[in-house]
């Protein structure tokens, strides 16, 4: 059956004290609303309507971002979740088949959750409620209901003593038929304590039209919202915890799983070992076999087999690794791509370049590839052999082969199999070292006294 999206992001989020909106703060370097949305593709939708309100042009910038052909339409009076998903009925016209309502400050809703919802709706529920027994229930709405066949949905504001004790809540996800969910909330009144539209209670008027409504139950965790800073460090927690744990289930070593921090999107192979205080900004890739060392910072870069990483290195966005590439302590390497067998082992900056198969890049080595204006490129060649302290001056091109002298500055190609010396003659000025200690002591002398 085909599935359409609707994600509620219009909350104003005033428990954050921030002028960011609610869904855009961030978990593992993404923003609320694209964890939920990540969720949510599980269910692989044909359309996913974002309703917006507060912070709208932000929310909708950042859901471009994330797919440029996704549906943003906003709210902009806060009458409640049915009113917010009534936004969407125009978004949705013409489609056919099940919409699923998600939160865009509920982040964590799992696959098969999903997946138990659908099959719910294949085997004739018309309405399925996402339900969770809650330890605390406190504030949440209640699910009154008959093993999993749901009577009604109680607000806590609203509840009596009896419909308080029940500890089965309301998570908020639903799935209905399109034109039954719009049909449903055209229905929903607003008499209740907050003067709001509830989504909630579509389940009691499906009752009253003779419609089935369903409960599905998952854990508690899956449906951790997101409402204060304190939240969102339990989220960011929960989210690490859940990735590592996934890292090591598929076979990644993990020496201290506490102190690596993953991005959402970071992919790690079989038999990687991982060492202490290694962080992962967006965009990573690292392939079966590698080895990243202590306090090491890689983002937006791709790390082939057998490569080892660090300590204390950093691979920012562009860096493209071959097999075997040894990146070692206090090495930078930036919008270049290293063939296989390179080595960069000590305190050196590669930007913009290609290195080639087998070469060697001396300790504190830099690629000079800006100008104040722009980007220039540096191509070091396979088995060249980069002197220590050598700057390459780019546009500049060392040859396979070739060899740069300790210390030189390279401002013109060299050519395959040359040695290349860029610095000036050393001078030796004998027992000038001891004449000048001599004049220099004696001027401390005068001047302690």
């Amino acid at each position: 059956m085909p599935t359409a999206l609707i994600i509620l992001a219009a909350g104003q989020g005033s428990r954050m004290q921030s002028g960011l909106p609610k869904v855009l703060h961030q978990v593992a370097h993404a923003p609320l609303l694209v964890h939920a949305w990540k969720s949510g593709d599980s269910v692989d939708p044909e359309r996913t309507v974002i309703v917006a309100g507060h912070g709208g042009e932000a929310v909708a910038a950042a859901a471009r971002d994330h797919d440029s052909d996704v549906a943003v339409v906003r709210q902009t009076e806060q009458l409640g979740t049915a009113h917010a998903v009534a936004q969407a009925r125009e978004a949705l016209a013409g489609f056919k088949g099940d919409a699923i309502v998600l939160y865009g400050d509920t982040p964590f809703i799992q696959p098969d959750t999903l997946a138990a919802m659908q099959t719910a709706r294949r085997d004739g529920a018309d309405v399925v409620v996402l339900g969770f027994e809650a330890a605390d229930p406190g504030r949440y709405g209640r699910l009154v209901a008959d093993g999993d066949r749901l009577e009604r949905i109680v607000e806590a504001k609203d509840a009596s003593a009896d419909e308080l004790s029940i500890t089965l809540c309301n998570s908020g996800v639903v799935a209905a038929d399109v034109q039954t969910l719009f049909g449903l909330i055209d229905q929903v009144g607003n008499d209740n304590a907050s003067g709001e539209y509830y989504l909630t209670d579509i389940v009691g008027l499906a009752r009253a039209a003779r419609m089935s409504a369903r409960v599905v139950v998952c854990d508690e965790a899956e449906t951790m919202g997101v409402n204060t800073r304190m939240d969102l460090a339990a989220a960011e927690a929960a989210f690490q915890t859940r990735k590592r744990l996934e890292a090591m289930e598929n076979g990644a070593t993990l020496t201290a799983p506490e102190t690596v921090y993953f991005a959402h999107d970071t992919h790690i192979g079989r038999d990687v070992v991982i060492e202490p205080h290694v962080i992962f900004g967006p965009g990573v890739t690292v392939e079966s076999g590698a080895t990243l060392r202590a306090f090491s910072h890689l983002e937006g870069c791709h790390v082939s087999d057998g490569c080892i990483i660090g300590p204390y290195a950093r691979l920012r966005p562009g860096a493209e690794l071959d097999r075997n590439v040894r990146v070692g302590n206090f090495v930078e390497v930036k919008a270049a791509t290293i063939h296989e067998g390179a080595k960069l082992n000590h305190l050196s900056y590669v930007g913009d370049a290609e290195v080639g198969a087998r070469a060697n890049v001396g300790a504190g080595t830099i690629t000079c590839n800006y100008d104040g204006v722009f980007k220039h490129q540096t191509i070091i060649g396979e088995e060249a052999f980069i002197g220590s302290n050598t700057a390459l001056v780019a546009p500049v091109t060392v040859g396979n082969g070739a060899m740069t002298g300790s210390g030189s500055v390279i401002t013109q190609d060299v050519p395959d199999g040359a040695l290349a010396l860029g610095r000036s003659k050393q001078v030796n000025k004998d027992g000038f070292a001891h004449r000048l200690m001599a004049k220099l002591r004696a001027t401390k002398a005068r001047k302690t006294n």
